[in-house]
């Protein structure tokens, strides 16, 4: 079977659960952007959690299907129709062959997960079939899809239509959006004031944002403690020797608009990081638009890892409700 794309929609890629391993030789671990809603989606299907699945932001793909199959859509909230008629989200359905799966206008958060009985089934790179643009890997041929190509799909028994995700377990943004942060290594290079201002201000969703990183605006300038630079590290105070980025840092170039680092981001640079989103959050990131308000929330090692156990749980009971 194949899935016969018409039309790509915007920067629709084909991701699953990343490629960890690599990081070290400065490959990013990819993977989807919102991680529950791609598992979500699987299970809906019947695939394992970590299956390829279409991830498209803010705008659908056109699919036309050459064989029957179980599809689910999750993430953001987009008007799925199928041949013309609308289906639920977050809800297995039925395709019968020929039929053609399109969406509407986006309603809420930024990403949707279109998971098809049998997963995607293109070829992996480095044990993963996300697609890396930058690198050329993973996806099909290394890229995002397009239109006119003819995406194989493996084979896997239907499953009955209406199974669904509870409404409690679906996790969205906020308004705002709060986002947990714990600080890091170089928090220690902010005066006092601006390290308070950084978690007292708004701050909002730039335009650029994407799979990368995501940018905030709007907040105060941050203000360095005074030091002479050391050896190798640029002139700017936000300048350091070169050092290593964990997933979800928050690196401040020029001290004025922070940059949440997430599933392709660079593995290391001369920036100043001010610390990290936590794990349980990131997905919330992901699902974040252009202008949204964002209020970044100080936290403690504890309550990260809490935060970390109550992820887990909610994916546990997605588990047992789905079966």
């Amino acid at each position: 079977m194949t899935l016969n794309i018409v039309k790509p929609g915007l920067a629709t890629s084909i991701q699953d659960l990343g490629r960890p391993g690599y990081f070290h030789l400065g490959i990013p671990e990819g993977g989807a952007m919102d991680r529950l809603a791609l598992r979500a989606a699987n299970m809906l299907v019947g695939n394992p959690e970590g299956a390829a699945c279409l991830e498209a932001v803010f705008m659908g793909p056109e699919i036309t299907f050459t064989a029957e199959a179980s599809v689910a859509i999750t993430g953001g909230e987009m008007p799925i129709l199928l041949d013309g008629v609308t289906k639920e989200s977050w809800t297995s359905f039925t395709v019968k062959p020929g039929q053609t799966l399109s969406f509407g206008f986006l309603k809420s958060g930024a990403r949707i997960y279109i998971a098809v009985s049998g997963g995607i089934a293109t070829e992996p790179a480095l044990g993963s079939r996300s697609t890396y643009p930058i690198g050329a890997l993973g996806g099909f041929h290394g890229r995002n899809i397009a239109a006119g190509d003819e995406l194989p799909v493996g084979t896997a028994p239907l499953v009955e239509e209406g199974r669904s995700t509870p409404a409690e377990l679906r996790r969205g943004p906020g308004s705002p959006t709060e986002l947990r942060v714990l600080t890091g290594l170089y928090w220690y290079r902010l005066t006092e004031a601006s390290g308070q201002n950084f978690f007292n201000d708004t701050w909002t969703v730039a335009p650029e944002a994407d799979r990368m990183g995501y940018r905030f605006r709007g907040g105060q300038p941050m203000e360095f403690v005074e030091r002479e630079q050391p050896f190798g590290a640029g002139a700017d105070p936000s300048n350091i020797v070169d050092g290593c980025y964990s997933y979800g840092s928050i690196q401040v170039p020029g001290g004025s608009e922070p940059i949440v680092l997430h599933r392709d981001a660079v593995s290391g640079g001369g920036y100043f990081t001010l610390g990290a989103v936590i794990s349980a959050d990131m997905d919330l990131i992901g699902q974040l638009q252009p202008n949204t308000q964002v209020k970044f929330i100080k936290v403690e090692m504890e309550e990260a890892l809490q935060a970390r156990a109550e992820r887990k749980a909610v994916l546990e009971m997605m588990r047992k409700y789905i079966g």
